[in-house]
């Protein structure tokens, strides 16, 4: 069984697309997904499973959603393996006095294109600090993401769907996974 993390996107934002998190679960079971399991109301849910096709499976989950609840949120999954790496090649890693809640990952439902990752590099709108990875985005948001003008450039510029977790739940998440090993 391959432990994996599952992050739904736009769940629970501003009172649309609402899913609880007991509802996530059931939804995960009901697709004989192991120990499903949550985190906060984001949309996050670790799980163990013998799909060899992610993809496919984020499908699948995303239709279930939609045929329970009305809406269909895109779904980015990542096996533990995967979340190990991308938290091992932070390239802010080593910088001091860096506030966790401020840095986030934006996982990506596709990969980056070498063209996409040099124009998002080049995206310059504020402090904000962006690093491309190869499906993940390391963005470091120094006055926190309230007020920032990035994410709408972002979105805008890279037109693959996106959702961002901040440094201290990835680590989480890599957390709850590996206690599905």
């Amino acid at each position: 069984m391959t432990p994996v993390i599952c992050l739904l996107r736009g769940v629970n934002v501003g009172g649309h697309a609402k899913i609880a998190m007991s509802e996530l679960r059931e939804i995960c079971l009901s697709l004989k997904l192991r120990n499903p399991a949550t985190y906060i109301q984001s949309g996050n849910a670790v799980f163990a499973t013998n799909e060899a096709d992610l993809t496919a499976l984020a499908s699948r989950i995303e239709s279930a959603i939609e045929k329970r609840l009305g809406f269909r949120p895109t779904v980015m999954l990542r096996t533990a393996q995967e979340m190990r790496a991308i938290i091992r090649a932070n390239p802010f890693a080593r910088r001091s006095g860096l506030d966790p809640g401020k840095l986030v990952v934006s996982f990506l439902a596709a990969p980056l294109t070498a063209d996409l990752s040099s124009r998002i590099a080049a995206i310059k709108v504020g402090p904000e600090e962006i690093r491309c990875g190869d499906r993940e985005l390391y963005i470091y948001f120094p006055d926190g993401q309230g007020r920032s003008k990035l994410p709408p450039v972002l979105e805008r510029t890279a037109k693959i769907p996106a959702t961002a977790r901040n440094w201290n739940t990835v680590l989480k998440l890599l957390s709850m996974a590996e206690e599905h090993s």
